[in-house]
């Protein structure tokens, strides 16, 4: 199938999306950014490289720059991405991690499969809430955790259809134990990393941030 009806099978989200990560490789030259992501696995969640070791890792809404390529003491780490296919082509396929074309509304995996859910930026961008929740629920291990990185705001987009607020994790996640939690500022200069570095808490009342959480799903009964 050749790159026009390729393309022209996506969503103009998708197409959008793709778009972005298309410039983003053009003026970066490459994808791979193994540095910037470990520090937000680790650090950012008081969780050590070691803590990793043996462990079985979902990013959902992976993107095409190699989140997990930092992981190599994983058993194994995927991700998923609805443009899974395309990033390939791009040269993700350079990659350790495997990348997969699917949605968060329908993880193609087994029931308590993962150690480890994680969405950075990503989780404000599907299409179905309820649905996606109900599969990282699923899919991850009695014990395991989900770690979130998302931008809290009242105004759906194109690319982020979701509106949120900072009782997300109580609405979609209430069973689950919450080990940490940050409600940070957010700002029109930096991008949701950034932001997240800084560390810059911001009151509730505000309508819009940057919610930052570590959720432990609960052990079987």
């Amino acid at each position: 199938m050749n790159s026009q009806s390729t393309n022209s099978s996506l969503s103009f989200k998708e197409i959008f999306e793709l778009s972005y990560w298309k410039i983003v490789k053009l003026f970066s030259k490459k994808l791979n950014d193994n540095s910037h992501y470990k520090h937000f696995y680790t650090s950012n969640f008081s969780l050590s490289e070691e803590f990793y070791n043996d462990k079985i890792i979902l990013d959902i809404g992976c993107g095409p720059r190699g989140s997990l390529e930092w992981a190599d003491m994983v058993k194994e780490r995927i991700g998923i991405d609805p443009l899974a296919d395309q990033y390939l082509k791009m040269g993700a396929k350079e990659h350790k991690m495997s990348y997969l074309k699917a949605y968060v509304e329908d993880i193609p995996f087994p029931d308590n499969y993962f150690d480890i859910i994680s969405s950075f930026n990503s989780l404000d961008h599907v299409e179905n809430m309820e649905l996606a929740c109900r599969e990282i629920s699923r899919t991850l291990k009695p014990d395991g955790l989900f770690l979130l990185l998302v931008d809290i705001h009242t105004r759906p987009t194109l690319t982020e259809p979701q509106t949120m607020n900072w009782n997300f994790i109580r609405d979609y996640f209430p069973e689950f134990e919450i080990l940490e939690e940050k409600h940070l500022e957010r700002t029109k200069t930096y991008r949701i990393y950034t932001n997240v570095r800084n560390s810059k808490l911001v009151d509730e009342n505000s309508t819009r941030g940057v919610l930052t959480a570590k959720l432990k799903k609960p052990a079987k009964t």
